[in-house]
């Protein structure tokens, strides 16, 4: 199921804080790429978000998934407008928007803990 979501150097690779989540929170990571974004290109450009957002967290020592705040977004969103076209900064954002949705449904939480 990696396969469908991730460039081949990333394979079976889930960013660490999702993966510390829980097997649940994995399940819905994969998921939301899987059977919830069918154009391959957007799906690759999530993932992508995704992963770099993850990656962030990781290096500002944010301690999980669950932790993520609407002001981690905001941060690293602001210091991706620096960098990145208007258009590639909102593809971003809605890429981790969609994300946070899907792994965290009303009534239904995916992430452990919660």
């Amino acid at each position: 199921m990696n396969d469908l979501i991730l460039a081949p150097s990333q394979r079976s690779v889930i960013p660490a804080l999702a993966a510390a989540a829980g097997e649940r929170a994995r399940m819905r990571f994969l998921e939301f790429f899987a059977a919830n974004i069918r154009n391959p290109h957007t799906r690759r450009a999530y993932a992508r978000a995704a992963n770099e957002f993850l990656a962030w967290c990781a290096s500002v020592a944010v301690p999980s998934i669950a932790a993520v705040q609407p002001v981690h977004v905001a941060t690293w969103i602001e210091a991706g407008t620096r960098e990145l076209a208007a258009p590639s900064a909102k593809q971003r954002l809605a890429a981790i928007r969609h994300l946070f949705v899907w792994l965290v449904t009303p009534g239904d939480m995916h992430l452990e803990g919660q």
